[in-house]
């Protein structure tokens, strides 16, 4: 039976790999990473230095995925969204067939953590679904951007007695909810954080976590907001793909 394993490898940092993750790397033969383009051609790299560093105990390989074009401007943003996984899944049904022998363990190497916004799992789930390649699978966990945002701010993500919202850009400018204490947005590539016009939320802002290039800002938003906009689209200009996550918080709140 083939083997096929989701790893989380963290925010960026090949320190974050888990213990889990390494072991889970040492019995795998074949590694599938999603190519998108020249513009992420050093998310693609990062990967490779993943494999080098910890998959050293006996030969592997590496299969790229050219990824399928996606409408990133759609009328109906769920329907253009499932149209991409279908074919996501078609391919990664055809390399998993083609690429990986019965006994053979196979991996998808996933930033942070699979199970939060990331689209990996699911895809895997409906290729599983099909039952037209069998292979048994598992997801290891791993540190998602928002824990190392945290741990680089030095801040707890909780305050006392109160829960925590996880949400992206898009929903935050369409919601328009009334921000309390902790609210987490991932996916934000049209700074929504603009829309606020409360001037009593601090915001925890970091780019491209773990990683040399790290930038990190915090303080009220409201002095804040047009700074990360610029430095944001600075650092996309530059590198050609940018990672970023932050927290908004009403200030003067005590964290437990």
């Amino acid at each position: 039976m083939r083997r096929l394993k989701l790893i989380g490898i963290g925010a960026g940092n090949p320190d974050y790999i888990t213990m889990q993750a390494i072991n889970a790397l040492r019995e795998v033969d074949v590694v599938f990473v999603t190519d998108k383009g020249d513009d992420t051609t050093d998310l693609l790299r990062a990967r490779k230095e993943v494999c080098e560093r910890y998959m050293q105990a006996k030969p592997y390989r590496i299969i790229e995925i050219q990824d399928p074009e996606r409408d990133r401007s759609p009328a109906a943003y769920r329907s253009a969204v499932a149209a991409w996984h279908e074919k996501r899944a078609a391919l990664y049904e055809q390399v998993i067939r083609e690429q990986l022998s019965d006994d053979e363990c196979g991996a998808f190497l996933v930033w942070g953590d699979p199970s939060l916004y990331d689209s990996t799992l699911r895809i895997i789930d409906q290729v599983s679904a099909r039952r037209t390649v069998d292979f048994e699978w598992e997801i290891i966990p791993g540190i998602t951007s928002i824990q190392a945002l945290a741990a680089r701010h030095r801040i707890a993500l909780n305050e006392i007695g109160e829960s925590i919202r996880i949400t992206t850009g898009r929903r935050l400018a369409d919601e328009q909810p009334a921000v309390g204490t902790n609210v987490l947005v991932l996916l934000d590539g049209n700074c929504a954080f603009k829309t606020l016009t409360n001037d009593d939320i601090d915001i925890y802002w970091g780019a491209y976590l773990g990683t040399p290039d790290e930038i990190l800002l915090s303080g009220r938003l409201s002095e804040l907001s047009e700074q990360i906009e610029r430095i944001r689209a600075h650092a996309r200009n530059q590198k050609g793909w940018i990672m970023d996550t932050y927290l908004l918080r009403k200030r003067g709140a005590s964290s437990c």
